[in-house]
């Protein structure tokens, strides 16, 4: 059940100041990332801003992915939310719509026991027959899965790899150690090549909407051999990283796509445009890594 092994990138939604899906955009975008070698593309998760579209929205969204990827990589589609039944719902509709893959994030803000998360999970596991890959981000949704949870989860044949956005390394360890045959992807880009040294497959990534083949190239190396190498990209990439983090994400991200002249149009209340202070920090990075601004 294994879905890709490499730079799977968290894409960003392109939208219209009409308050429309830029198509034309998002088309732009995926063939970018495919023609740098990224191997996965992820669409609706967090940096793609699904919380503020409509169910609609999120299904145009992934259908024109899908056809337009034509199985050249998986897609997986964000299906996450803090409702069970709106989770089954969305992530029905995804499978249907020819998604290769589910990325579910935990419940938020009611959040729910780690018994809760058991059943909230196989409930949606146990209506459709693709992989799903779980998301850890307590940050964003002030819930942890804990180790043993996971172990528990990933006994179900249909839960085949989890995002951990934690930055608890302690926690990610004994995770890799409970569950070996669980697919680990790093949630955040500075810390790809810690979590390949436990056994990760790759990294769902933000700064792949900017630099896809390096992030890709960053992950070939380690699974290569190379980790001298592979160490030397993660610590070129590093300053992006943090730049692109300047603010929540997904604002610089999508900042940073729009100087670079993608036509991405406005972040979705409420989130705002990047401050006049983080522009200045974020066109200073980009100029770094010979962007022309």
């Amino acid at each position: 059940m294994s879905v890709f092994t490499g730079s799977g990138v968290a894409l960003i939604t392109p939208f219209t100041y009409e308050d429309g899906i830029n198509f034309k955009t998002l088309e732009k975008l995926i063939e970018f990332q495919i023609d740098s070698g990224t191997d996965a593309i992820v669409v609706c998760g967090t940096t793609g801003e699904p919380s503020t579209m409509s169910s609609e929205e999120r299904d145009a969204v992934i259908a024109f992915t899908v056809e337009k990827v034509r199985k050249r990589v998986p897609v997986i589609a964000g299906t996450g939310s803090n409702s069970t039944s709106l989770v089954l719902g969305m992530s029905v509709r995804a499978r249907k719509l020819g998604a290769d893959a589910l990325l579910i994030v935990t419940p938020y803000y009611n959040k729910c026991t780690q018994e809760g998360l058991v059943s909230h999970y196989f409930t949606v596991a146990d209506a459709v027959d693709i992989p799903i890959i779980i998301y850890n981000v307590p940050a964003r949704t002030g819930f942890n899965i804990v180790p043993e949870t996971l172990k528990k989860l990933s006994a179900h044949p249909n839960i085949c790899g989890i995002k951990e956005a934690s930055a608890n390394i302690s926690q990610i360890t004994e995770m890799a150690r409970l569950c070996p045959d669980l697919d680990l992807y790093s949630g955040n880009d500075d810390h790809v090549l810690p979590l390949m040294a436990l056994g990760a497959k790759g990294v769902i990534s933000v700064t792949a909407n900017i630099m896809p083949r390096q992030v890709h190239e960053m992950v070939r190396m380690y699974l290569d051999g190379d980790v001298k190498g592979s160490c030397e990209m993660q610590f070129y990439l590093n300053p992006l990283n943090n730049a692109l983090f300047l603010e929540v994400s997904p604002i610089p991200v999508k900042s940073a796509l729009g100087l670079l002249g993608y036509d991405v149009g406005p972040l979705r209340p409420p989130l705002t445009y990047i401050s006049d202070a983080s522009l200045i920090k974020l066109k200073s990075v980009l100029s770094d890594y010979g962007f022309k601004i």
